[in-house]
């Protein structure tokens, strides 16, 4: 929907709720034109193609693409997809978007790699015209013009690439990219249903990049530059022959096989709503959560498509596993939950006369029944004291999807659980059987305990990733969970942990949204570079994978990641760095995405994209993007903050960081030693400050185990919701019902307003006291902005949770909290962002001094001064 002019020359912009995008910022992202040059000095390109003979790479209008939450429905040659859409981002338009590991360095390159989720991303891939120099010329070769590129699922730091190492290598700032392997982006690229066209030497895709000769159809990697053959394929009487390849006109391709050579492989129509969903429930909770869980699971099953199966687990001192053969009452097998169950017991439950998984459409009411007859906890037992099975109830729920080991039907073995979840919801820590640890922290023993389940957690977690299936679990209550025990389990199952206040509407909505979360599965991502570049560092949901192709291609260089599920909700942070100097007036850059969607249909994704080169450091920072930078460098930081002290410590990185971004790149402040922070990214200090303040380094959420498992979904979440986590997004209520975007300074607090601020996992509704007084606008303004608030949210997972509240309540600390303070600077500074503020009278802004709620942090002004820096000139 288009947006409105702006409201005032500074900065903020209108817009009305049941929008496709509330963002202001031009789209930067575009890379600019310039032809590419491959080095006149690399040693392995054969002999060149010719000016007049190499082909063209036009761009094309392309359909909708695969994404690992969709799949290709049956007799469609293009199918078309629709994945969920994610959070807006802040103050630019709308655009795409980890628990931390590390494993040895990949051979050859020396990377350092780290483990640890929307709106359409940006308008269509455009391109624009270049041309193609080599060192020598081959003949029956075609040159025409060559796009460039661009993919809402490569979110680059910069558009540039610096040509000199020592500038481009200022760890401060750095170089980087985000790759969302699942990402849906409309258009979408069109689906091939062949096998790709790979480099023989090095492995890489043939692209639009390529050079070729229609003559012969042989094409040159831009790789490593070896000539490759294409079977006659790209044979051609002419340029315009060549278009209809989809691979040599478009950045991004999706080729599809719909036949697997894998011997468990059983063609389905629909797997995604056929697939297993067990849930997996604490019978430890009191009567008031008990309601509250009732109400959500009660919605959960009236929201499942009626093909899918479903299984309900209860667990406690022991393992009940409900059986939806009985219809008038809820019935279930009971298992010991002291040790893991074995293989006897298992057999009597899955070869037993029970039904312990059946679709929606025959055991609806049965699940209705099973959850009403649940009964409150009965003991005189604290809660964090009570016997939890928790670990023996997922290997039962595994058991259960995974079924017989082998059903020989026709010569085909079936193995259920393809693409299966597991939820758990849990109420409180798990104290009883394998995986758990003491009722108390100050058992003599607990430190040795906690480690000893915490490895035996991540191997169940592994094994259910071997199995195909992940697992969701979502905790609710007061009672602390022993998030580093539990933590592993998602983590390595490829799922998610995620906590809330209670079993209320936030955690409803993750429960529903969880189960409609479709991956991927077998997912591996190949990263190839151009010999310029070198990668450093990978944070992202997924491990190093050490894959010997070298009997194929003889010097695949390439870095592969086995990605632990595929969802539109992740994405990998990559950093980079220069090998040498850069000669060449382009790098490139591939991602091939290798993964079996929900329809089980094995999918490559390949991804290809180029860069311009540059000698000018201040024509360099005009093209970085400061919100991806932002999001790599938070990524990057938060890695190191594995505990409290930490986070500190990580401040203090960020103090030093932006101190050495205005030494290496800011200018002299004339007659003083100072240097001014570079105004090309004057956005990114107040990127910082939001971050080492709010919730993933500051302290501003209460408990240890909250930061930590804030910080784990950051580090595997998408671009979208990762921004959104760093730096919220400001949106004040005008009249009429719409809204004007400001930044998310406290001057926004003005009493005769209402404000919505969406800090990612959490969304507020502040309401002035002046506003609150008249009972009729109030409610419309907190109508318009509970609809706003729901419509930013709506498919985002995990789902925030919404508070509203009034000016002057204990509660609006919250809100106030996540503010920058701005109210201390002087008029002038507080003018230049907020021009509206010029046309206050006297008593206005008295009433807007008054409403401040005064903390000690300093303003962000305040604190880049005080790193004997001065601020950039729109701050």
């Amino acid at each position: 929907m288009a947006t409105p002019p702006q409201a005032s020359p500074g900065y903020s912009r209108t817009i009305t709720p049941q929008m496709d995008s509330l963002s202001s910022k031009p789209d930067q992202s575009a890379m600019s034109p310039a032809p590419p040059t491959i080095s006149s000095g690399a040693p392995r390109f054969p002999p060149p193609i010719s000016q007049q003979d190499q082909i063209p790479s036009p761009s094309i209008k392309l359909p909708t693409m695969l994404s690992p939450a969709n799949g290709v429905k049956t007799g469609s040659s293009v199918p078309h997809m629709s994945t969920p859409p994610g959070p807006p981002v802040f103050a630019s338009p709308v655009r795409p978007a980890a628990v931390p590991f590390r494993t040895s360095p990949a051979t050859p390159q020396p990377v350092a790699f780290s483990s640890a989720s929307s709106l359409p991303t940006s308008s269509p891939p455009y391109f624009s015209n270049g041309s193609v120099e080599l060192q020598q010329q081959l003949p029956s070769a075609m040159e025409e013009p060559v796009p460039d590129g661009k993919s809402p699922c490569v979110l680059f730091s910069a558009h540039k690439v610096l040509k000199h190492k020592k500038q481009a290598n200022v760890p401060s700032l750095g170089f980087g990219v985000l790759v969302s392997p699942g990402r849906d982006t409309s258009p979408g690229p069109q689906v091939i249903q062949r096998d790709p066209h790979r480099c023989h030497d090095c492995g890489a895709y043939s692209n639009l990049y390529s050079n070729i000769l229609i003559g012969s159809g042989q094409w040159q990697c831009v790789i490593c530059g070896n000539l490759n053959g294409s079977e006659g394929e790209y044979i051609a009487l002419s340029k315009e022959e060549l278009r209809n390849f989809p691979e040599l006109s478009s950045p991004l391709v999706d080729f599809i096989q719909t036949g697997n050579k894998r011997p468990s492989f059983v063609p389905v129509t629909d797997s995604r709503t056929s697939a297993p969903v067990v849930l997996v429930i604490d019978e430890c909770l009191d009567e008031q959560h008990l309601q509250y869980l009732q109400s959500s699971l009660h919605a959960f099953v009236d929201s499942l498509p009626p093909t899918t199966r479903i299984g309900i687990i209860l667990y406690g001192r022991a393992v009940s596993v409900y059986d939806f053969s009985e219809e008038s009452i809820a019935s279930a097998e009971v298992i010991p939950g002291g040790a893991s169950p074995t293989q006897e017991a298992l057999k009597a439950l899955i070869y037993g006369t029970g039904i312990s998984l059946s679709p929606m459409h025959a055991s609806k009411e049965v699940a209705h029944l099973i959850f009403s007859s649940l009964r409150p906890y009965k003991l005189n037992v604290p809660e964090a004291s009570r016997d939890r099975c928790l670990g023996t109830a997922v290997e039962v729920a595994l058991a259960i999807i995974q079924g017989p080991s082998a059903d020989f039907s026709r010569g085909v073995v079936k193995r259920p659980g393809v693409n299966s979840r597991i939820i758990v919801c849990a109420g409180g820590p798990n104290t009883y059987g394998p995986g758990s640890v003491p009722h108390s922290y100050t058992h003599p023993n607990y430190p040795h305990k906690e480690k000893t389940a915490i490895k035996w957690m991540e191997h169940l977690g592994r094994e259910a990733h071997q199995q195909n299936t992940v697992i969701d679990i979502l905790c609710a209550g007061t009672c602390p969970v022993r998030v580093p025990v539990l933590q592993p389990l998602a983590k390595a199952s490829g799922g998610a942990f995620v906590l809330h206040d209670d079993f209320g509407e936030a955690f409803g909505m993750n429960l529903q949204r969880a189960s409609a979360r479709a991956a991927g599965s077998h997912g591996l991502l190949e990263i190839r570079c151009s010999d310029d570049i070198l990668v450093t560092q990978v944070v992202g949901p997924g491990e190093e994978a050490h894959i010997e192709n070298h009997e194929t291609f003889k010097n695949d260089l390439s870095l592969c990641i086995r990605m632990l599920s595929v969802e539109e909700t992740q994405c990998f942070s990559i950093s980079m760095e220069n090998r040498h100097d850069i000669k060449s007036d382009f790098v490139f850059f591939q991602f091939a995405i290798q993964y079996s969607n929900v329809y089980q249909a094995d999918i490559t994704r390949v991804i290809t994209l180029r860069l311009p080169t540059v000698d000018s450091v201040p024509e360099y920072l005009q093209c970085v993007e400061d919100e991806v930078a932002a999001v790599l460098i938070a990524k990057r930081t938060l890695l190191g903050a594995k505990s409290h002290s930490d986070a500190i410590d990580m401040r203090t990185t960020i103090d030093e960081r932006v101190k050495d971004i205005a030494l290496k790149f800011g200018s002299q402040v004339p007659k003083s030693k100072l240097r001014r922070f570079p105004k090309e990214i004057s956005l990114l200090p107040e990127f910082l400050f939001h971050l080492r303040r709010g919730p993933l380094l500051g302290n501003i959420v209460g408990h240890e185990d909250e930061r930590s498992v804030l910080r784990n979904l950051f580090l595997n979440a998408s671009f979208d919701l990762s921004l959104r986590m760093v730096a919220p997004r400001c949106l004040m209520h005008r009249e009429g019902g719409t809204f004007e975007e400001l930044p998310a300074y406290d001057l926004v607090m003005q009493s005769d307003t209402a404000v919505v601020l969406d800090h990612g996992t959490d969304v507020f509704i502040w309401l002035g006291a002046e506003l609150a007084a008249d009972e009729g606008r109030s409610a419309a303004a907190v109508a318009a902005c509970k609809t706003l608030a729901e419509e930013l949210t709506e498919l985002r997972f995990p789902a925030p949770r919404i508070l509203a509240f009034k000016e002057g309540s204990s509660q609006a600390r919250y809100f106030v909290s996540r503010l920058i303070p701005a109210h201390k600077d002087p008029p002038y500074e507080q003018e230049a962002r907020f021009p509206q503020l010029r046309t206050l009278t006297t008593e206005q802004r008295t009433k807007l001094k008054s409403s401040f709620i005064h903390f000690d942090d300093p303003s962000i002004c305040e604190w880049i001064r005080s790193l004997k820096v001065v601020p950039p000139e729109p701050i």
